[in-house]
């Protein structure tokens, strides 16, 4: 197991290393200037010179680059170019309603996708099994974006149960911070719902027929026995990446979501960081998400071999 971390280990270094790489590279290349465009088309020359001395832009990419990998590494994000304030301190502000909002968002998809996934196998070719996977299809069709549209004209204009928009900060309590990321929650559970539940019901169906199967319904274990204590286990490794892949999406990939609920996460702040040319907050937000959809690679790595022993005993 020790041989199989190191190795996982290693690769999610040299991954985080090209990353970086990448994402500076991409986002140097991008037209604008951002001393141009905090100081207008009519900035005198020595004025434009002198800010992008301050901001640290009249040195070579290179050495900016080593600036900001070594800084990154030290704690230090570097400062915003639009609000002068430090960008770790303006990602961990952000931070506390995004990582809460995926945790949320995948906890719900979990629960709901689970027993939809377990029931549709055990029901093959039922009426039941073509029930959830009809409701499957759907929750993949309907765009999260929409479904959060619908949820705020229901429960937030019709029946007033939760607010539009908006988040009330964790100051107000826990069950105030959650009652606000309801919605937003669910508009992002139920589609990677759909998914996760359709991938498990497929693993399952897999393991049904295999020999290991057969002999423990002969042993005189019922369907379900049989399912729960030796299906389950080995239909795990698909799910596995599905929910690795889910948690990286949600805590990446709800920009959209903020935006329709108002929310103060990442997504916006790279939205706006984006709208005003602020690139070391792009730059710096950007990587910190890279890391963790690598991390979260990692650790699903990880839950394989402890799943299945057989992938310790390949490393």
């Amino acid at each position: 197991m020790l041989r199989y971390t190191f190795k996982r280990l290693l690769s999610l270094i040299i991954s985080l290393a090209i990353a970086s790489l990448v994402i500076f590279a991409v986002i140097e290349i991008a037209p604008g200037d951002p001393a141009s465009y905090m100081l207008g088309i009519n900035a005198q020359p020595q004025t434009l010179a002198a800010l992008r001395a301050e901001l640290g832009l009249d040195v070579s990419k290179v050495e900016r680059y080593i600036t900001w990998i070594t800084g990154m590494l030290s704690g230090d994000f570097g400062t915003s170019y639009t609000y002068r304030t430090p960008v770790a301190d303006m990602v961990a502000a952000r931070l506390w309603v995004s990582l809460p909002l995926a945790v949320y968002a995948l906890m719900l998809s979990t629960l709901i996708a689970f027993p939809a996934g377990i029931y549709a196998a055990a029901r093959r070719g039922r009426a039941g099994d073509m029930g959830v996977m009809g409701a499957t299809q759907l929750g993949v069709a309907i765009p999260n974006f929409w479904f959060a549209m619908i949820l705020v004209l229901l429960f937030a204009i019709k029946l007033r149960w939760f607010a539009a928009g908006g988040f009330v900060g964790w100051d107000e309590g826990f069950f105030a911070g959650v009652h606000s990321l309801t919605l937003p929650a669910i508009a992002l559970a139920l589609p990677q719902a759909a998914i996760l539940a359709r991938v498990m019901r497929s693993s399952l169906l897999d393991v049904l027929g295999d020999d290991f199967m057969r002999t423990a319904r002969a042993k005189g274990l019922t369907e379900w026995q049989a399912l729960r204590r030796h299906g389950l286990r080995n239909a795990m490794i698909p799910v596995l990446t599905i929910i690795g892949l889910q948690f990286s999406f949600l805590l990446a990939g709800g920009i959209i979501i903020e935006q329709v609920f108002y929310l103060p996460g990442l997504g916006r702040l790279i939205f706006q960081a984006i709208s005003a040319r602020d690139l070391i907050v792009v730059e710096s937000v950007t990587m910190l998400l890279v890391f963790a959809v690598i991390f979260v690679n990692f650790c699903v790595d990880l839950a394989y071999a402890a799943v299945d022993p057989r992938l310790r005993g390949r490393a």
